[in-house]
């Protein structure tokens, strides 16, 4: 399977197929992180105002645009709005918070970091989500961020979504790893002209110790680590790893030269209990 090195989104805007992610990377390391991937010739650099990081997200993409003459445009920077904020004038508030910490002029991808759902919010949840899209429309519209989307959205999320918007999402990031692949979300997502991304396609580290991987790893003579994210992308989403180890920063981009065929892909699909979160949006009230 020919997987590319970069995709477009439904508005146009393309971008590198693998990301950097920043999650529970401390304040004071993630300058140094971001400046480092970016160095390393990692384009897209994933945040949340969830994270706590984005000043130091910025920080680190400024550094590295004026150290390695990097222009900004060459760079994507994703963040999401926090539970806390959802809604109309929240989000809006909440974005320009984003805006002024990352402090890079734009934001390049702005994601709804996770549904509303009827666990907590009952039969409002779903005018919660479309108001909370709202405001983000509001911000694409007028160019502050380049492209807007969902993460951890279901089908039916998503269908909801749709009753009431005028801009379809580019995007929705979801767990997607060996172990928990939802594939029903990705077939729904490449249906409706939706990007899908994976968070933790490594399943945070919890598939390196699954024999099958190792076994398939020695095969294709590559890490437990690269051949998690070339499954992911032979499954066509673009996935987000995390390191701060530059080795494997680098280690983490180099998956384009071989290819799993079609008979350990299968072997990887039908892995249960790899590790990672594994949450179900619909049961989850995290605030």
């Amino acid at each position: 399977m020919n997987v590319f090195k970069t995709i477009t989104y439904h508005n146009g805007v393309t971008v590198p197929t693998i990301g950097y992610g920043t999650y529970k990377t401390p304040y004071e390391s993630t300058s140094d992180a971001v400046y480092e991937a970016l160095r390393l010739g990692y384009r897209h650099i994933d945040t949340a105002a969830y994270y706590g990081n984005e000043k130091a997200v910025g920080e680190g993409v400024r550094r590295a645009m004026k150290d390695f003459g990097i222009h900004r445009e060459e760079i994507s920077v994703a963040t999401k709005v926090w539970n806390t904020d959802r809604g109309y004038e929240k989000t809006l508030a909440a974005f320009q918070k984003s805006m002024e910490n990352l402090d890079l002029g734009y934001i390049d991808l702005y994601l709804i970091h996770w549904p509303a759902n009827t666990l907590r919010y009952g039969d409002e949840a779903k005018a919660i989500n479309a108001s909370t899209w709202k405001a983000m429309e509001y911000c694409y519209l007028l160019g502050q961020t380049k492209a807007i989307g969902v993460s951890n959205f279901l089908p039916h999320h998503l269908e909801e979504l749709s009753e009431t918007a005028n801009v379809a999402p580019m995007v929705d990031q979801i767990e997607f790893h060996p172990g928990w692949a939802q594939t029903d979300v990705v077939e729904y997502c490449y249906a409706c002209d939706i990007i899908p991304e994976a968070w933790s396609p490594m399943a945070r580290s919890g598939a390196f110790d699954n024999e099958t991987i190792v076994a398939l790893a020695q095969k294709y003579q590559v890490s437990p680590a690269q051949l998690c994210l070339r499954w992911v992308l032979q499954h066509g989403l673009r996935p987000i790893p995390k390191s701060v180890t530059p080795s494997r920063m680098a280690e983490n981009l180099d998956v384009y030269d071989f290819e799993i065929d079609e008979e350990d892909m299968a072997a990887i699909d039908a892995l249960k209990n790899c590790g990672g979160s594994c949450h179900n949006p619909d049961t989850l009230d995290i605030y």
